[in-house]
């Protein structure tokens, strides 16, 4: 067994992407690593040894989780026997605090130094389980600007290291030729607008949004000849689940499954379901409406969490104010999302002040290197 065993929980398809560039970074590097938990595919070709598969775990709203809890209560029971079987000299949890930090708590009783990687948006709602992260973490890494100052007010040790997504971005995104040529390959002319569709990365989600967002292009191809539709498949779904749930669309359409930023690339403008997918549509400065929906009780459940909280997008977070629409729940309907997207269509200048919007994000979210930095941090405890 390897003696620098190191524990990472990524059940998120972000935070997975993130540890698969950690993995990636250690193995360049020749870092004499083992590591275990829970993870992509992706993660499991570089030596990840999985015991949770991120694409099933990635579960939303108290329905979904009831269906799926007892197969997560069985991977973090095996992680935890894997621990005491192993050691490990760091774990590093990302996101997902329901399981995290229910685990980090346990990970501290057995002395293991737990390093919080994309911890929760605490500082929006929530803010009780800064309690259990200054408790139970020995370092938190943030990859906001704002939330440093939030976590060491609140006594915990922070790092921000930048966000990891910056390290993904590509100048061709930006070129018109290229933009041209791969529009035409994926068979979409030169004079066509694209309406990219993004209903989330997990099942539940794409059961709730998948049918409003039909709805909203369905209004938008009727209104606007040179319409294309777009839906996009995230990594951790498939494109034949994605068709399944698809149910009776009566326009044409193109369903892809692709690199997430050369997907959102081939888009004018795009409909998304909240989440880190909508941080890379305005990184890449595509003017876009970001809707969600639960179930209604997660939905009553969620409007006593956030009461208070002005936004819910990423996008307008690090703003802290609404640079594009975002509607919930019952406000996130057809009717309303198509007046929404049809404006981008109608007013030029709108369009471009949200562009010119977008276009800052990328100077707010710190520089690049995220994935070294963390990797130095993780270098205490190796």
């Amino acid at each position: 067994m390897a003696s620098n065993e190191v524990l990472i929980i990524a059940a998120e398809a972000s935070s997975a992407l993130f540890a698969q560039r950690l993995l990636e970074y250690w193995k360049t590097k020749k870092k004499a690593v083992h590591c275990f938990g829970v993870g992509s595919a992706e993660m499991e070709k570089l030596g990840f040894e999985r015991f949770g598969k991120a694409e099933e775990m990635a579960v939303m709203g108290l329905a979904e989780i009831r269906e799926h809890y007892q197969e997560i209560k069985a991977v973090f029971y095996k992680i935890l026997d894997e621990v005491q079987r192993r050691q490990p000299k760091v774990a590093v949890i990302m996101d997902y605090p329901g399981f995290n930090l229910k685990l980090a708590k346990e990970l501290k009783k057995l002395g293991i130094p737990v390093v919080y990687y994309i911890p929760p948006q605490v500082w929006a709602w929530k803010k009780g389980r800064v309690h259990q992260i200054r408790k139970n973490c020995a370092r938190v890494l943030s990859i906001f600007p704002f939330e440093k100052k939030f976590y060491e007010a609140n006594g915990v040790a922070c790092d921000f290291i930048g966000h990891p997504m910056l390290d993904e971005m590509q100048d061709r995104w930006f070129d018109a030729e290229y933009r041209r040529s791969h529009r035409n390959r994926c068979g979409i002319l030169d004079d066509e607008i694209v309406i990219g569709l993004m209903p989330g990365s997990r099942k539940g989600e794409v059961r709730h949004h998948l049918q409003t967002q039909f709805e909203v292009a369905t209004l938008l191809y009727k209104a606007y000849p040179k319409i294309k539709v777009l839906l996009m498949v995230a990594p951790t779904l498939t494109t034949e689940q994605m068709k399944d749930l698809i149910g009776d669309v009566r326009i044409p359409f193109i369903v892809q499954k692709d690199d997430p930023f050369e997907m959102i690339h081939l888009a004018d403008y795009v409909l998304a379901a909240s989440g880190t997918a909508t941080l890379m549509v305005g990184l890449l400065q595509k003017p876009m409406v970001v809707m969600y929906k639960f179930n209604w009780l997660t939905a009553l459940i969620a409007k006593i969490i956030v009461h208070g909280v002005k936004f819910f997008g990423i996008v307008n977070l690090i703003h802290d104010r609404e640079v594009v629409p975002e509607r919930w729940q019952e406000k996130a309907n057809a009717k309303a999302l198509f007046k929404l997207m049809r404006r981008f269509l109608d007013e030029p200048a709108y369009t471009e002040t949200v562009k010119r919007d977008l276009a800052q994000l990328q100077f707010m979210l710190g520089n690049r290197g995220a994935t070294t930095r963390v990797a130095a941090v993780l270098e205490d405890y190796l």
